[in-house]
């Protein structure tokens, strides 16, 4: 799946605010997002909140079981840096 990446937050990218947030997030057979939630913070709420928002938005493969698509939760990571 091609998902656009998560938008930096101005205030984040002002403050310098960078890192890697974790997330489990849970998808329905469809691949449609129902549950996200940090698993490890990046040590910035903007961060977390912007990160859970566009997990939340993406659409995913789900996995099969035997051929057949089944709702899953899985690791996603979001890096956040400045250049």
């Amino acid at each position: 799946m091609s998902n656009p990446p998560p938008p930096y937050p101005r205030v984040s990218r002002s403050l310098g605010e960078q890192g890697r947030v974790m997330l489990r997030v849970c998808v329905d057979e469809k691949g449609l997002p129902n549950k996200a939630e940090v698993s490890k913070s990046s040590g910035f709420e903007r961060l977390d909140s912007t990160a859970v928002a566009t997990a939340l938005r993406w659409r995913y493969k789900p996995g099969t079981r035997g051929g057949i698509p089944e709702a899953m939760c899985f690791g996603v990571p979001f890096d956040f840096k400045l250049d």
